[in-house]
């Protein structure tokens, strides 16, 4: 018999690492309309562009048997890669070894991928599938677990951090993803949640299924946990090529800039008439949102959870923006927890990697109401305050229609150091309405009236004329100009184009103390 070369048995332990588990833990991946671990590498990056490390990596446990049960790469394949030509790092979880259970080594595996993209400066991209900590190891296990956390919280806001979570994440698999900027799941055949339907049905004697406790459509509407949900593996993959290409390698650079053929110029005669004559009538932002824009720029994040704002990446003359708008269609834009917790986290993410926030205001105030109340609208309303107040990247704000009281405030004004505030002729910057303003400022002759109907809609209108339209905060500069709709779009690229230099200082500090 020939002996096998050190070449030979390098290319033969190289070919096995390509199959994980097996054949039949491959077949029975795709029965349940998954892809394997490669596959999603295959379809996120380009085209033999990955670099593996650490395949011959096997788990050092020595319990319950298991010295005999070694697998190359111990259920998770790392390395880097390019996508759309720029550099990433990336690990994905292999669910037919061990079920994608986290060992000591196949933490190690990831927290040294993390750990190089910190020193050279580019994304890390989780691709999640796993059961869980693997229970033979114990304690170990968890300190893996732990250190990958660690690195997590250092990488925030120095390099973008993105998950997609493809199949089971349970326990403390969730908290990784959890800290990273943006989160896709995939419909049907991923979860993530805390304890599964079985200790829930011990504790608390609910009937549930993963699926319902903590499914994509759950994170992706009710949670707010999920940015994205994609339809199958394919397509989370998709969905993380084009979010990256809005975003910088890390915190020191810009995001890329992507020529146009939208002429910087254009003016759209459909945003005059967008906004209804009724104050009282819904329409919907993103339509204004994507007449403006650079076309077909827009990418909505969030887009099921806390419907009343809208959040995404876009590009205007080709440079990146955050977007942040509030949604009349939904709520009438009012702002309450869900969607201030939405935008502030957004704000921070496009503040920490030079992305400029461009804000589309139309907010009648906080929503009432004792739910609210109880729940810590203050508390989480002041986190959005606190995010444009901290943001020091360039913010423009255009007022469509309403900005009443302390949503005013809050959204991008010029008191919380917006750079440009435009509003639109119809729009209104003011207190609160004009009918509730004139009910409390004329109570008196209202009530003393002959006849306090006419009176109260005498005092409406006096209002209306006086106050409820943009010129009293323009003659205090809170507004910089008066526009009409049609010209937002070369306005905002004019005032990007002269904002790229901007340059703003603040106290130096360990770190503030937001409203958590």
């Amino acid at each position: 018999m020939t002996q096998e070369t050190p070449t030979e048995r390098m290319y033969r332990l190289r070919e096995a690492t390509l199959i994980g588990g097996g054949p039949k833990r491959i077949e029975a991946q795709h029965a349940k309309g998954k892809l394997t671990a490669r596959e999603r590498i295959d379809f996120l990056v380009d085209e033999g562009s990955f670099v593996e490390l650490d395949r011959f990596v096997t788990h050092r446990c020595t319990d319950f048997g298991m010295e005999s049960q070694k697998i190359l790469g111990d259920g998770v394949v790392t390395g880097h890669a390019l996508i759309d030509g720029r550099p990433v790092y990336l690990f994905s979880q292999d669910f037919t070894v061990f079920g994608g259970s986290l060992s000591e080594t196949h933490a190690e595996k990831i927290c040294k991928v993390m750990d190089m993209a910190l020193k050279v400066g580019v994304p890390v991209i989780g691709l999640n599938d796993s059961g869980g900590a693997r229970i033979q190891e114990g304690v170990r296990s968890l300190g893996g677990y732990a250190e990958i956390f660690w690195r997590n919280v250092q990488a925030s806001g120095v390099v973008p951090q993105l998950s997609a979570i493809t199949g089971p994440t349970a326990g403390g698999a969730v908290y990784s993803p959890a800290i990273t900027d943006f989160i896709v799941m995939v419909e049907g055949n991923s979860f993530m949640h805390i304890t599964g339907p079985d200790v829930v049905k011990t504790v608390t004697h609910e009937e549930v299924t993963s699926e319902e406790l903590g499914g994509a459509t759950v994170h992706n509407e009710r949670s707010g946990v999920a940015h994205f949900a994609a339809s199958d593996g394919k397509s989370a993959m998709n969905m993380m090529r084009r979010l990256l290409s809005y975003l910088p390698l890390n915190n020191a650079e810009d995001p890329p800039f992507v020529p146009t053929d939208d002429p910087h110029d254009r003016c759209d005669v459909e945003l005059d008439s967008l906004v209804p004559a009724d104050p009282q009538k819904p329409y919907d932002i993103k339509l204004a949102i994507g007449r403006v824009v650079d076309t077909d720029s827009f990418m909505e994040v969030q887009e099921a959870h806390a419907r009343n704002i809208v959040i995404g990446f876009a590009r205007l003359g080709g440079r990146a923006v955050g977007i942040v708008a509030n949604q009349p269609a939904v709520l009438a834009g009012c702002l309450d927890i869900d969607a201030s917790t939405k935008a502030g986290r957004f704000i921070r993410f496009c503040d920490a990697f030079n992305i400029p926030i461009v804000t589309f205001v139309d907010v009648p105030g906080f929503l009432p109401g004792t739910a609210q109340e109880h729940a810590g609208i203050i508390r989480h309303g002041a986190k959005l305050l606190y995010a444009y107040a901290e943001a020091t990247v360039p913010k423009l704000t255009v007022i469509t229609r309403k900005a009443y009281g302390g949503a005013y405030d809050v959204m991008g004004s010029k008191h919380v150091r917006a750079d440009v505030n435009l509003a639109w002729p119809g729009s209104t910057v003011a207190v609160m309405g004009a009918a509730g303003a004139a009910k409390i400022i004329h109570r008196r002759e209202i009530a003393a009236a002959q006849d306090p109907a006419a009176e109260e809609a005498l005092r409406t209108a006096d209002y209306e004329e006086n106050f409820n339209h943009p010129y009293r905060a323009a003659e205090r500069g809170f507004v910089d100009d008066v526009i009409e709709a049609r010209e937002t779009r070369p306005q905002l690229i004019r005032s990007l184009e002269l904002l790229k230099t901007k340059h703003e200082v603040r106290p130096v500090r360990k770190h503030g103390n937001i409203p958590l």
